[in-house]
């Protein structure tokens, strides 16, 4: 599973969750830095990324159009970045359940 990370989140979840998830980017590392949210999704849906996010904007356009993509909200406030490592490392075994649902679009973490 290949995760996409927004731009409201920090480029250092890459190598801090290198290990569980090893074939993510960051949107700046693929040109979409300050890229509005449909250019993001067309890129993780033709990329076959799933997008992490703490923008809700994401989560109702997952409403709206379903998946792919999909989406996993990070619902941790102003939490910094070893808050989200310590997140998706613990929610990683749901996260992977969620990325075979063939049904599931949104996961909230947090």
């Amino acid at each position: 599973m290949k995760l996409l990370f927004d731009e409201n989140l920090s480029p250092r979840l890459l190598l801090l969750l290198s290990s569980i998830f090893p074939d993510s980017t960051h949107v700046r590392d693929v040109g979409l830095a300050s890229a509005d949210d449909d250019t993001i999704w067309r890129y993780a849906q033709k990329y076959d990324f799933v997008i992490v996010s703490k923008d809700s904007d994401f989560h109702q356009r997952s409403f709206v159009k379903g998946q792919p993509p999909k989406f996993i909200w990070l619902r941790c406030g102003n939490g910094g970045t070893e808050e989200i490592v310590e997140l998706l490392q613990c929610y990683q075994p749901n996260i992977e359940r969620f990325a075979k649902d063939p049904d599931a679009a949104v996961i909230e973490v947090g």
